[in-house]
């Protein structure tokens, strides 16, 4: 009797494919360099390695990242980062830049992402296909779903879980009956549904798919013969699919109950409010995403640095972190550091104080620089005496700040405001 386990069956007959080609305007200056998928995240990660991270974990293992908007660091982080996968046993993250192969548009929505790449589908013919986002932090495992989509006999299955209906409105919201088979289905509207008998919830869709491969291509090519079409799986193909019957709902919290210790976790970290408090989330004394899972490790590379040093005891002069993140190659010299995420490569001199702070890789922080509530890019060099998150109005005249107060420093914000 075999004794490989069922999902993991699944998951190695089937193909994901990453959808990692956005920029994330709403993360504003983070991603004016960088795709939204390979911003730095949780001190050590980018968030395009939550996606990733599931994938290898749950067995999938033939992996395309299809990449578009400025998409070099994000290119050389997958190839750096994910290369311990062997080919030799068909495992593999092949990065998937957009090609034109079609015609001579570049990627027009998601369904036509995939579209302009079907040729990897069929030169690889998985059983099944799960497609996903690089650009949200959660963890899930695929083969769970897989499993379900399989049991109900459904052509396409859509990963959703409950919402506010207050941010309903920026994401696809579904109806279901009672065997779970999706009703109706609607992008971003404006006055999302209520969940019956729950009027102050809705059932969002995460944009993760799984697809019955032949199926999935055939409506690839009727949605790019569609010529009234935006070529999107939620605006357009996913709706017209409703009425077959054969699209179900998989809900996300079932797909999390064999990850040890953890609750359901999922956020949409687009904007800069979301991707701060996601990140600060990580300093509580038992946060909600466990990142110390060994089960279920949340891989990505991890760069090789010496151990993060802390100088200094006298009084007024004391290096310490408490409740925070530190990353390997750090220095805190003498400073003080407070509920923060300090990546790899940050040094922060004599006198100064960083609270709930996002600290990007490779910052100088001066002597007596104070930081409140702010994120600072990869290269920052703050000179002494430098202060964020202290003088709304000033900070304003210099940085972004958002609705919440917190403030984004970047290199060319730094330079733009220099005397």
């Amino acid at each position: 009797m075999s004794t490989i386990d069922p999902h993991r069956a699944l998951t190695h007959e089937a193909m994901a494919i990453v959808l990692a080609g956005g920029r994330g305007s709403r993360l504003r200056g983070l991603t004016d360099h960088r795709a939204k998928p390979a911003v730095p995240f949780a001190g050590t990660m980018r968030i395009v390695d939550f996606a990733l991270g599931n994938c290898v974990n749950s067995g999938l293992r033939r992996i395309a990242v299809l990449t578009q908007y400025k998409a070099q660091s994000l290119i050389r982080h997958v190839e750096r980062s994910w290369g311990f996968l062997e080919p030799s046993l068909g495992e593999y993250v092949d990065i998937v830049p957009a090609q034109q192969q079609v015609d001579e548009r570049w990627y027009s929505g998601t369904a036509n992402a995939v579209f302009q790449n079907v040729d990897i589908l069929c030169e690889t013919l998985p059983r099944h296909v799960v497609i996903l986002g690089g650009d949200h932090v959660y963890k899930m495992d695929y083969g769970v779903m897989l499993a379900e989509h399989v049991e109900r006999g459904a052509a396409l299955s859509v990963a959703c879980l409950e919402v506010g209906r207050e941010e309903a409105s920026g994401f696809g919201v579904m109806a279901v009956d009672a065997a779970g088979r999706v009703t109706a289905f609607d992008e971003k509207p404006a006055q999302p549904a209520a969940l019956p008998g729950r009027p102050g919830r809705s059932l969002a869709s995460m944009g993760i798919y799984v697809f019955d491969t032949d199926f999935l291509i055939e409506q690839l090519r009727l949605d790019a013969a569609d010529a009234a079409s935006s070529h999107d799986f939620g605006r357009d193909l996913i709706p017209k699919l409703i009425g077959t019957g054969r699209v179900f709902a998989h809900r996300f919290e079932t797909s999390c109950v064999n990850l040890v210790g953890d609750r359901p976790y999922w956020r949409d970290v687009g904007t800069l409010d979301a991707y701060w408090e996601a990140n600060l989330d990580l300093t509580h004394v038992v946060p909600e995403l466990n990142l110390y899972d060994e089960a279920w490790p949340m891989l990505g590379r991890q760069p090789h640095r010496p151990p993060a040093k802390f100088v200094f005891d006298d009084p007024g002069r004391r290096g310490v972190a408490i409740d925070s993140l530190v990353s390997g190659g750090c220095i805190v010299s003498g400073a003080r550091v407070r509920r923060s995420i300090l990546f790899y490569n940050v040094r922060v001199g004599d006198g100064s104080l960083v609270e709930d702070s996002v600290v990007l890789p490779d910052v100088v922080l001066g002597r007596r620089v104070t930081l409140n509530r702010a994120i600072v890019d990869k290269g920052c060099v703050l000179p002494d005496g430098f202060a964020a998150g202290v003088d709304p109005a000033r900070d304003r005249e210099r940085f972004d700040v958002t609705e919440r107060g917190i403030v984004l420093i970047t290199p060319q914000m730094l330079a733009k405001a220099a005397p």
